[in-house]
């Protein structure tokens, strides 16, 4: 089986707080309906300010995120700054412009900090890109978009950010067949990007069933 026939059908999340930016998805890869992976890579590291969610086909998703990596780093070398989020969306949204005629099967988050300044923008196959305060691409995002709708305010922090995403992420896993696994918490701030411990959520899973 090559892994480029893989298709994820998946739920990722991206969530801009007032510190910081949530990213966030589940671990299933599935091959029609056929369970592929447990524990599938979706989320990218960029940079330390910088991060991508990805749904489609698995060697597409993994071509962009070399791509789009070496792009900020290069671009971190020449200038000695960080490369902003809307730069790095603009850049990707390019790239899928670029290769409408033989597209990537993929939908995208890339969301990060510029300083202190959080935002997500989520990004189609065509190459269309949309800033927003949340978003879910996949599969599973009706039932995710259904918690985001209900739990996002303005002003969330990080921490009760990544909640409402693990929130919405067991929403999805529990009536999406396509997703499911663990659930993946990544919170990028001034201070870096930091990937959540399993039993760092696993405890928080536990707090909302409790408070449910």
């Amino acid at each position: 089986m090559d892994i480029s026939d893989l298709k994820k059908g998946t739920t990722t999340i991206g969530i801009a707080c007032k510190d910081g930016a949530v990213l966030a998805s589940e671990t299933r890869a599935t091959m029609g309906n056929m369970i592929a992976h447990k524990h599938a890579d979706k989320i990218y590291k960029l940079d330390d300010n910088l991060g991508m969610t990805t749904a489609g086909l698995v060697g597409d998703d993994q071509a962009l995120a070399r791509y789009i990596r070496a792009e900020v780093e290069l671009h971190r070398l020449k200038t000695g700054s960080y490369m902003s989020v809307k730069s790095a969306a603009s850049l990707t949204a390019s790239i899928l412009q670029s290769n409408r005629y033989t597209p990537f099967y993929v939908g995208l988050i890339v969301g990060g900090v510029d300083g202190n300044q959080p935002s997500v923008f989520g990004l189609d196959a065509a190459g269309g890109m949309t800033p927003d305060k949340y978003v879910s691409i996949g599969s599973g995002s009706p039932f995710a978009l259904g918690v985001l709708e209900d739990q996002f305010e303005e002003g969330l922090t990080v921490v009760e950010g990544s909640d409402i995403a693990i929130r919405a992420l067991h929403a999805a896993m529990e009536r999406d067949s396509a997703s499911g696994g663990k659930a993946v918490i990544v919170n990028i701030t001034g201070k870096g990007y930091v990937k959540l411990e399993d039993k760092e959520i696993e405890k928080r899973w536990a707090k909302i069933l409790k408070t449910a």
